[in-house]
């Protein structure tokens, strides 16, 4: 005996999908920078150099000497030829006064003014070794910078954005459906 059946058949439902891609615009405007640096101040002081010569000394070994030294020096040499002077006439006057003792004082008076003395020469480098006195002072320089730190404006632009969001709609393709049948 056969008993019936139920047959059952299905059809599945299709889904068909409208999609609109989002849109998005991004723009970053460059951002604005200022920048300034001002000028440093320098400071140079200078004291200049100082260059002393001293060659009065090689003048004076010369003999090449002022008015002023010159007259102070004849007048130095003068005072001590009187004051020689003065010496030996007192000196001749006395042995001349003792004459009573019988000696030989005239002669060797006449003897001590008729004889000259011969003087020996000798090298003499003129001007003397290190007559001339050479100072030198170098310049003093100082330098003094004052810096300036430097001047930094920045502005930083906003982003510009804009964004469009997607849609999605979805639409039936196929419906589903089922059928049942008997069969025997």
């Amino acid at each position: 005996m056969r008993l019936p059946q139920i047959q059952i058949e299905t059809t599945k439902a299709q889904l068909g999908l409208n999609i609109e891609k989002p849109q998005q615009y991004i723009q970053q405007p460059q951002a604005e920078l200022h920048i300034e640096q001002p000028d440093a101040i320098l400071n140079i002081n200078m004291s200049p150099a100082k260059l002393t010569i001293d060659q009065s000394r090689a003048w004076r070994d010369l003999n090449l000497i002022g008015p002023l030294a010159s007259t102070q020096q004849f007048a130095q040499k003068g005072k001590q030829e009187l004051l020689q002077g003065i010496a030996r006439r007192s000196s001749e006057g006395e042995k001349l006064m003792r004459i009573e003792n019988r000696g030989s004082v005239i002669p060797s008076l006449a003897k001590g003014k008729g004889m000259r003395e011969y003087k020996s020469y000798s090298i003499k480098f003129v001007p003397s070794v290190n007559a001339v006195k050479i100072n030198y002072h170098p310049e003093q320089t100082n330098i003094r910078v004052e810096t300036k730190k430097p001047i930094i404006n920045n502005y930083a632009n906003k982003p510009i954005h804009s964004y469009q969001p997607g849609k999605v709609s979805g639409y039936m393709i196929q419906y589903p459906s089922i059928e049942v049948d008997v069969v025997q």
